[in-house]
């Protein structure tokens, strides 16, 4: 891959994806020389047209899938997770107390630890209550790979002991000697779909907390200043948005009031 051919995927998928590679040429070619070699293409120059032309996306879906990291697992950064249960729940619970209805966005979902977990924290909280509450959670990513992957909800054994062992025995049912899968129960009460972040939010009621964690790390300090405006306006007054531990926004330009690290709220 020469530079030039480099420079136009990376304009590519910054202004379709609002993903930035500059100065990862690396890890890009790294990821994408044995997929064009097995595919029968010459040059970085003949496959990127074919991705650019192609009117049924998927080669442009096949690269998406190489390309975007979906590092995660069960319990991953739980300090979210515990502040969810003890603060963000009970204030949704005192304010939906009519409605019974929770709204939650895990907005990059990959192959679904995350979403799980939430509905997990959910369930526990709630407990007795449990079905009298519309907890159906939206679980979106950019990688069809990883949404199927979701759907499934199947994890090997060494994935899921990282949950307390109450939690395994209650929402995950052996499949076989290596895998479990996360039980009907849970599963159906979350809508994965394949969502571009930079695409307008289409959602007709709002969020009381969404969930965007390690992923505004590949975008420029301008695209995540126009995703958090987005993702502000469709926070309900008072919900929260959570976001990785090693990132941060820019406080400044965001309407958001700092609660700790990582976690914004909209005001009231």
């Amino acid at each position: 891959m020469n530079d030039k051919e480099f420079e136009r995927l990376v304009t590519f998928l910054e202004s379709r994806y609002g993903i930035n590679m500059t100065g990862k040429k690396v890890i890009v070619q790294g990821r994408l020389d044995n997929y064009l070699a097995r595919n029968g293409y010459k040059t970085y120059g003949e496959y990127l047209n074919v991705v650019e032309n192609d009117k049924s996306g998927h080669e442009l879906q096949n690269m998406l899938n190489i390309l975007t990291t979906n590092h995660t697992f069960f319990w991953r950064e739980p300090d979210h997770f515990i502040f969810l249960k003890d603060v963000i729940l009970p204030e949704i619970v005192k304010k939906e107390k009519y409605t019974h209805d929770i709204r939650i966005w895990s907005g990059a979902s990959s192959s679904g630890e995350e979403p799980y977990t939430i509905a997990m924290v959910i369930k526990e909280f709630l407990a007795l209550e449990y079905n009298n509450w519309d907890t159906t959670m939206l679980a979106t990513d950019l990688s069809s790979e990883v949404l199927r992957y979701a759907m499934k909800g199947v994890y090997l054994k060494e994935k899921i002991e990282v949950l307390p062992p109450a939690w395994q025995r209650a929402n995950f049912k052996k499949v076989d000697e290596y895998n479990y899968q996360v039980i009907n129960d849970i599963r159906k009460n979350i809508m994965f779909r394949q969502f571009n972040l930079m695409d307008d939010f289409p959602f007709k009621n709002k969020f009381h907390c969404i969930f965007l964690r390690n992923v505004m790390i590949y975008f420029s300090e301008d695209t995540k200043r126009d995703l958090v405006n987005k993702i502000y306006n469709v926070l309900e007054p008072g919900g929260y948005f959570i976001i990785g531990n090693t990132e941060n926004i820019d406080k400044e330009a965001s309407r958001l009031e700092y609660i700790r690290p990582s976690i914004f709220r909209k005001p009231l």
